[in-house]
C-alpha cells in the first residue's frame, strides 16, 4: 500500500498555510489560486501526487494538501515556537476581543506611537512577524510590542504570520484583507509614523531593537566565495582567515568545498541535485553559526544564483549578515592553471557536469565585492576584499 507523500514548505508557504486553514486569508481559500501571489511548489517528484502531507520541520503533519486544486485541509496547528499561545485565529480574535480597536504592527512602538494609541481606548495589536514582512526578527517584534503594550490601559497583542511575496500591491491588498478579517466589524486604526529622525523609543523597547540589531561588527558574518574551480576563491579564502587568526580578535568556522564534502556532506554525488544539497549544508551551518554571533568562511564554487540566494536568506533569517565574495577569474585562466587536469578531462568528456565547461556557472550580480586574481599576487586580490569588508563595517582587517 503506497503512502502519501510528504512536504516541508518553505517558511514563507508555512505561514501561508497557518492563515489559509484559520481562515485569515479569505477569499482566498487554497494555494495557487489564479493570480494570487499566495502559492505552493513541490517537489518534481511528488507533484503529481493525488495529495500530499504538509509537514513542519520536525516532521509534524499540518495538513493535507491536493495539488490538482490547491486545497488545504487542516491536520492540527503548529505546536511549537516563541509566542505561539498568541497566535489565534480570526474566529478566536472576534470571541476574545470584540469591541477593541485593531492596529496592524509591522515595527517597534514609539513613544509618539503609544500616545495615539492611548487616545484610542482598548486596542488589539496585531503583530505582522510573517517571512519577510517586519522590520524587526519575528521574536523581537513581539517582545518590543509586548513591552510597548504593557504601557497601555488595556491593549491585547495577537500574532499574525502574515508573508511578503516579492509583490509590493499584492502584498499590500493581502494585508489589508487579512487584518479586515481579524477585525471583523472592529474598526482598524493605521498608526500615522513619524519621520525617522524624529523617532524615540521607550527604554525598553529601544534595548530590544538594539540587541536585535547589533552593530555591523557585533553581528555574526558568513563570508562566501564563489568562482570557479581554480579561480584561486579557496586560496583567498584561506589567505583571509589567516588574516583573521593572526588578529585574534574572532574565532571562525572554515566551510571549505573539500572538507565539507569529507565530513557534512560525505557519499554525495557530482550530480546537480547532490551538488546543490552540498551547498545547502553549507548554507545551514554558516548560518547557524551567524546566529550565534560567529564568522564563517566559505568557498564552495556554488554556481546557481538560486541556491547562493537560498544559503543568502537562510543567514538573513538566523541574523546574520552575508557577504558575498565573486571570484570572477575567467574560465581560460582557470583552465591555464588546472594543475590536476580536470578540465581537460572535462573537455574530453570524463567528467560530466563540470562548472564552466558542460555545465553553467551563473555569475552572480549581488555580489559584496567582485575579486579577479588574473596577473595579481594573493595579497593584492585579497587586499579587495579586506577593503570591502572594512567599508561595511562588519570586519576590519586593515593593518593600523
Amino acid at each position: 500500500m503506497s503512502q502519501t507523500p510528504q512536504h516541508c514548505p518553505t517558511p514563507r508557504e508555512l505561514d501561508d498555510l497557518e492563515l489559509l486553514t484559520t481562515g485569515a486569508y479569505a477569499p482566498v481559500t487554497a494555494f495557487n489560486e489564479p493570480g494570487s501571489v499566495v502559492t505552493l511548489t513541490l517537489p518534481t517528484g511528488i507533484a503529481d501526487a493525488a495529495t500530499v502531507e504538509l509537514v513542519d520541520p520536525e516532521g509534524l503533519p499540518l495538513a493535507t494538501y491536493t495539488p490538482a486544486t490547491g486545497a488545504v485541509e487542516a491536520l492540527t496547528h503548529a505546536q511549537f515556537g516563541p509566542f505561539r499561545r498568541l497566535h489565534l485565529t480570526p474566529a478566536q480574535v472576534r470571541e476574545q476581543y470584540a469591541g477593541r480597536t485593531v492596529v496592524p504592527v509591522t515595527g517597534p512602538l514609539s513613544v509618539a506611537d503609544l500616545d495615539e494609541l492611548a487616545a484610542l481606548g482598548p486596542v488589539l495589536l496585531l503583530a505582522l512577524t510573517g517571512t519577510g514582512t517586519p522590520e524587526l526578527s519575528r521574536v523581537a517584534l513581539v517582545r518590543a510590542t509586548l513591552l510597548a503594550a504593557a504601557e497601555l490601559d488595556d491593549a491585547a497583542v495577537v500574532v499574525v504570520p502574515l508573508a511578503a511575496h516579492d509583490d509590493a500591491d499584492a502584498d499590500h491588498a493581502l494585508g489589508v484583507a487579512v487584518v479586515a478579517t481579524y477585525a471583523g466589524d472592529d474598526a482598524v486604526h493605521a498608526l500615522s509614523g513619524a519621520d525617522a529622525d524624529e523617532v524615540e523609543y521607550p527604554e525598553n523597547v529601544a534595548a530590544v531593537i538594539d540587541a536585535d540589531q547589533p552593530a555591523p561588527a557585533d553581528q555574526g558574518l558568513v563570508i562566501f566565495f564563489t568562482g570557479l574551480s581554480g579561480s584561486g576563491k579557496s586560496t583567498l579564502a584561506q589567505a583571509l582567515m589567516d588574516k583573521v587568526l593572526e588578529q585574534g580578535l574572532r574565532t571562525l568556522t572554515s566551510l571549505d568545498g573539500d572538507v565539507v564534502r569529507r565530513n557534512l556532506s560525505k557519499g554525495l554525488s557530482f550530480s546537480k541535485e547532490d551538488r546543490e544539497t552540498n551547498i545547502r549544508r553549507i548554507g545551514w551551518v554558516a548560518a547557524e553559526i551567524s546566529r550565534h554571533g560567529g564568522l564563517a568562511v566559505c568557498s564552495p564554487i556554488a554556481p546557481f544564483d538560486a541556491t547562493r540566494k537560498e544559503v543568502r536568506a537562510m543567514v538573513d533569517e538566523a541574523g546574520g549578515a552575508f557577504f558575498l565574495v565573486h571570484v570572477a577569474t575567467p574560465v581560460e585562466e582557470c583552465e591555464r592553471r588546472d594543475r590536476k587536469g580536470l578540465y581537460a578531462k572535462a573537455r574530453a568528456g570524463e567528467i560530466p557536469e563540470f562548472t564552466g565547461i558542460s555545465s553553467p556557472y551563473e555569475t552572480p550580480e549581488d555580489f559584496s565585492v567582485r575579486v579577479d586574481t588574473t596577473g595579481r599576487t594573493i595579497e593584492d586580490a585579497l587586499g579587495d576584499v579586506i577593503d570591502a569588508l572594512a567599508a561595511t563595517g562588519h570586519l576590519d582587517l586593515r593593518e593600523a
